[in-house]
């Protein structure tokens, strides 16, 4: 189920870039998925520990439906930040053997800013507030992730 809505949401979200006018600020164009991707991550997290290391094929697949659903630059340019994200995180996963609500805020701290700096810039929508807004995206979901896995060890930890 949670790969499934990945892979949903990456497509969706790409889309998005491209079928939804940016807002004009001072500090450049904003777009709608500049403040909704943080679920993405969100899902990808879930998605990752329901399939494991074969998260990278739903990425794939997300990026084969973004190119002939979307647009193949977009597509490209998602491809290659979730790889570069991607490999981010199952280095952290891989080689971590910290809590799972830890080693998603460690691979957080290296996979967000990296890909968010990748696609935009690849995609060419790179500014500083598309920058800001999604990296603050991105952090809000993951930290509400952490946040109810940290709620959920206490609970599972309180005696009968």
């Amino acid at each position: 189920m949670w790969t499934a809505l990945y892979v949903i949401a990456i497509v969706t979200v790409n889309w998005m870039f491209t079928a939804i006018a940016p807002w004009q600020t001072p500090l450049g164009g904003l777009y709608l998925a500049n403040i909704v991707v943080g679920f993405v991550f969100v899902l990808r997290d879930y998605a990752q520990r329901e399939i494991g290391h074969s998260i990278l094929f739903a990425t794939a697949g997300a990026g084969i439906l973004t190119w002939f659903m979307v647009d193949p630059a977009i597509a490209v340019a998602s491809i290659t930040a979730f790889i570069l994200s991607e490999t981010a995180d199952w280095a952290v996963y891989s080689f971590t053997k910290r809590p799972l609500q830890q080693r998603i805020l460690y691979s957080s701290l290296i996979a967000l800013p990296l890909d968010t700096l990748a696609f935009q810039y690849l995609a060419g929508y790179l500014t500083p507030a598309a920058f800001s807004t999604e990296l603050l995206s991105k952090a809000v979901g993951v930290f509400l992730v952490w946040y109810l896995l940290k709620v959920r060890e206490r609970k599972l930890a309180l005696p009968a």
